[in-house]
């Protein structure tokens, strides 16, 4: 009877994980770039017990002894990166990523970076008075050269083409080439730390070539930017819902089980010889 508590107990915490990770996923659905969180269990230690020769019996079909788990477990968390929808809002600093690859930006003054899907980029203005290229927390937008995109005040318009070239027209009617967006592609999203709702870090002592490589716009990589566009969650309220009902029975029979355990127990404890 202590196992069954201890099993139910076990699973009734990686359960409470799920939901919280399911919670944040059904806060987001409305949050521009954010990527869905999906959690993976693992069963924990079995214990193969084995049955005293008495229990076999004539006309037994099944071996002797039997598995006794210990329930299961959240081992990992990590965020899916399938493409979210495109919306229009002809804001000419709002760009989307169609494909798969992540913006790259500088979240301080240390240069430690971060990664990104969330588009809606706005002029910002740093210490030394030079307008560039930021989210809207504030962080410097990389360009391929590592550097901010910065936005002369002397320009007109400002387009991005799919490649993630930035070209501004001056009031001159002059073209300049303002930068380009630096772009990635995540191999091992598991690596990856969700500081922000649609932020992405990579922890300490963790090799950065390990975790994403530089990636080109191009239609050989099947990667475009779009200006004037969004990209939104690509959490389906549906299926989180789904999902979210499926997890709260599993929690409440695991629930059940360490009632009925507790009222085994203390039948037991009650019983006279």
């Amino acid at each position: 009877m202590n196992s069954s508590i201890v099993n139910a107990m076990v699973s009734m915490n990686g359960l409470q994980q799920k939901l919280d990770l399911l919670a944040d996923n059904i806060a987001n659905v409305n949050t521009v770039g954010y990527k869905r969180k999906q959690g993976t269990f693992e069963d924990l230690l079995t214990t193969l017990k084995e049955q005293p020769e008495a229990f076999n019996q004539p006309g037994r079909l099944t071996p002797l002894g039997f598995s006794q788990g210990w329930g299961s477990r959240l081992t990992m968390v990590q965020p899916d990166f399938s493409q979210g929808p495109l919306q229009q809002t002809d804001q000419p600093y709002d760009v989307a990523i169609e494909g798969n690859a992540l913006f790259e930006v500088t979240v301080d003054d240390s240069g430690h970076l971060g990664y990104t899907r969330g588009g809606s980029f706005q002029t910002s203005l740093t210490r030394d008075g030079r307008n560039i290229l930021a989210t809207k927390e504030g962080y410097p937008v990389s360009s391929v050269d590592g550097k901010p995109i910065e936005i002369p005040p002397d320009m007109k318009m400002v387009s991005v083409d799919a490649e993630g070239k930035v070209v501004g027209t001056k009031t001159t009617g002059e073209i300049v080439t303002l930068g380009q967006f630096k772009l990635v592609q995540v191999d091992k999203p598991a690596l990856l730390s969700q500081v922000a709702d649609n932020l992405f870090a990579i922890g300490d002592g963790v090799n950065v070539t390990d975790v994403l490589h530089p990636v080109a716009a191009n239609a050989e990589n099947k990667i475009a930017i779009k200006q004037g566009f969004l990209e939104q969650s690509n959490v389906v309220l549906a299926d989180e819902m789904t999902e979210l009902i499926s997890v709260q029975r599993a929690y409440q029979l695991s629930a059940k089980a360490v009632t009925s355990s507790d009222t085994m127990m203390g039948l037991a404890n009650n019983l006279r010889v």
